[in-house]
């Protein structure tokens, strides 16, 4: 018989929790019990989960006590505030936020790509950036064909990853501009419907938004390739749900287009979306609510001959975060790996 575990989601009542608790269910994640954690403001809550209403309950030191695994998606902050509990209460913590994810003893997990590092953890494993996760499903089948040397890839990065409350704001301020009004931005710096600005997120010395710095340094260490050339634009656009990337991919001999597209098309969680006749590839629009990463217009690069190009659009919330958070977790209980190995949290 196969064991179930008892499940905490921290964070439960955000756009990534409650679409964890869809996907434990849909799954069929061999849950014993389940606890939805959130702030003091959403006690008294009820999600639904497998036909019943579920209590969301505040979030305290007690709320662990017991319990074998915390997919955590309540930000960097509520993370690391409650990381040091979780791991002493002897559960692990699949983290979605970017709190441990540069932690040399932390594993950084994509399951299609790096599976065997989530062995090394000490009850941390760290989810990817949505952007990332996407961007290396697409070149993950290709660099293990022929290692790639330099990636350039710029963004369209949907509401959703903003949270809940930034998808709202779409709404609204596309009913305001319809309505001939002007909108009013909270969760964003500028308006969002019908406009586009570079990612909201902070800037560095050298002008990088701290969107692209993850990307770069999240790659790297997914691949086990420090030295490898990124680098990343990454724009905020009126897009409800699902990223769109546009990636242009250097190796150091020619690598055929057919030999590419045959790869991706066979690669597990990615999907071939190419219809060169009607000129349709993939789609936010069709991204969405999809568990496989849409990858498509793969073409040679006529400016290099060792160069690739290839566009994709993924679900943000779905295989950008919450699907690879759920992923991590079945690798966990696969390879029976779901106990923690105790060491001090920093």
């Amino acid at each position: 018989m196969q064991r179930s575990y008892r499940v905490a989601i921290l964070g439960a009542t955000g756009a990534v929790g409650t679409e964890l608790l869809d996907l434990l269910d849909s799954r069929n994640f061999p849950v014993a019990d389940l606890k939805l954690l959130a702030s003091a403001r959403s006690a008294g809550k009820t999600l639904p989960f497998k036909g019943e209403a579920l209590p969301v309950q505040p979030v305290d030191a007690s709320a662990f006590e017991g319990v074998d695994l915390v997919l955590a998606s309540a930000g960097s902050q509520t993370s690391k505030q409650w990381a040091k509990t979780i791991v002493a209460a002897g559960a692990v913590m699949v983290d979605n936020s970017s709190a441990f994810r540069m932690d040399p003893d932390v594993p950084l997990v994509i399951p299609e790509i790096n599976p065997d590092a989530a062995a090394q953890h000490h009850g941390i494993i760290a989810n990817p950036n949505c952007s990332t996760i996407l961007m290396n499903m697409a070149v993950w089948p290709l660099h293990q064909l022929q290692p790639v040397r330099r990636i350039i890839v710029a963004t369209y990065q949907s509401v959703s990853g903003a949270g809940a409350q930034a998808m709202q704001e779409l709404r609204e301020q596309t009913r305001a501009v319809l309505n001939g009004e002007t909108p009013t931005p909270k969760i964003f710096p500028h308006p969002i419907a019908f406009n586009l600005f570079p990612h909201n997120s902070s800037l560095n010395e050298q002008g990088y938004c701290e969107e692209e710095v993850k990307m770069i340094q999240e790659t790297r260490k997914i691949f086990a390739a420090p030295e490898l050339q990124i680098t990343a634009t990454c724009v905020r656009v009126p897009v409800l749900r699902a990223h769109s990337e546009a990636v242009n991919l250097e190796f150091s001999q020619p690598f055929p287009v057919e030999q590419a597209r045959a790869a991706l098309a066979q690669a597990p969680g990615v999907k071939l979306v190419e219809d060169w006749q009607a000129n349709a590839f993939p789609m936010p629009l069709d991204a969405s609510g999809q568990d496989d990463v849409l990858v498509g217009r793969i073409r040679q690069d006529l400016s290099h001959p060792c160069g690739l190009e290839l566009w994709l659009s993924g679900d943000q919330i779905r295989k950008g975060a919450a699907l690879n958070a759920v992923q991590i977790a079945e690798l966990l209980v696969a390879r029976q790996w779901l106990s923690p190995q105790p060491q001090a949290v920093g």
